[in-house]
């Protein structure tokens, strides 16, 4: 991006690879380290072998921030979003905070006002 172009949320200004990847929700994070951790779990004969900081930190974090529990819920989340012209940031950031109005969820995410002006015309 030049220095014209600078990187800006508010406008979906997040760059290409960005833009191009795929975005998780927490509850989406949370469910692969649990798959994870069962997995390690199940490998380790050594009952003292420990997980990484970082590992533990991310499970404890997005585990807290996480709105949906199970696998179901998730999906029927990410379906819902998807079924609208979002793109993968805004339909993480509005998986992740759940805003109850039009007006909340344009504050969190700006780059929504393009999509609600569209749907009133």
């Amino acid at each position: 991006m030049s220095a014209e172009e600078e990187e800006n949320a508010a406008d979906l200004k997040i760059g290409d690879e960005f833009l191009k990847a795929k975005c998780l929700m927490n509850c989406e994070v949370a469910l692969i380290l649990d798959r994870r951790l069962e997995q390690l779990q199940q490998m380790s004969d050594d009952p003292t072998n420990q997980l990484s900081q970082v590992f533990e930190k991310s499970h404890q974090y997005v585990k807290r921030f996480s709105r949906y529990k199970n696998q179901d819920a998730v999906k029927q989340v990410r379906e819902i979003l998807s079924r609208n012209k979002l793109s993968e940031f805004e339909l993480s950031v509005l998986g992740n905070l759940c805003p109850e109005t039009v007006e909340e969820a344009i504050a969190m995410v700006p780059s929504l006002k393009v999509i609600a002006f569209a749907c009133c015309v």
